[in-house]
């Protein structure tokens, strides 16, 4: 999960962004600094904002910043300050991870679709791929549902053409690497990376 700062585009708050949420029916509750941004329907929290960032940390004008154990105890300690007793209730393991496909079958719905099981480490994912070059025996780079890809696109749950998948196994060019092939492709990983070891980029 990420953060974000961007001083010349929005002033100088930090953004929590926890889920995505319907811009229509979402509420704003403010306590000093914060901002709470919750669907009115569901109550459920879909982020916070929190204003006059750069008097609570140090940061640099425009900054992504990785969600770390340090920082949410930093996040914590100014929601005390400005009264807010909720915490934030967000999974820090990582997003991008090294899977290894151990089937692949075809998409009953579409042929240039695979559906792949991928063991995560800690678990087994179902990922449907387009990649041509996606085979059994492979180690690959997942984004996991709660991954923000350096486009900007979140990956969550999702089914394609009635298969679920959850999931991404991702090219190097979806994960902006220097160099990537212009051929469409997911990247392979050599024997060396460990299956559900973060994925470092």
């Amino acid at each position: 999960m990420q953060i974000f700062h961007n001083q010349k585009g929005i002033g100088d708050v930090l953004l929590i962004p926890i889920k995505e949420g319907n811009r229509t029916n979402l509420k704003v509750n403010r306590v000093g600094d914060i901002a709470k941004i919750y669907d009115k329907e569901s109550k459920e929290v879909v982020g916070y904002n929190i204003f006059q960032a750069s008097t609570y940390f140090s940061l640099n004008e425009v900054e992504k910043i990785d969600l770390t154990e340090e920082w949410l105890e930093k996040i914590h300690e100014v929601f005390e300050k400005n009264g807010v007793k909720e915490k934030l209730n967000v999974d820090l393991s990582p997003k991008f991870v090294v899977g290894y496909v151990k089937e692949k079958s075809s998409h009953e719905n579409a042929d240039k679709l695979s559906v792949c099981q991928v063991d995560v480490g800690d678990e087994s994912l179902q990922i449907v791929c387009g990649a041509p070059n996606v085979e059994a025996g492979q180690k690959v780079v997942v984004a996991k549902p709660g991954a923000i890809m350096p486009s900007g696109m979140l990956i969550k749950d999702a089914e394609l053409r009635g298969v679920a998948s959850s999931g991404m196994i991702c090219s190097a060019k979806e994960l902006g690497l220097p160099d990537a092939p212009k051929e469409k492709g997911i990247l392979v990983l050599s024997d060396k990376y460990q299956v559900g070891s973060p994925y470092e980029f």
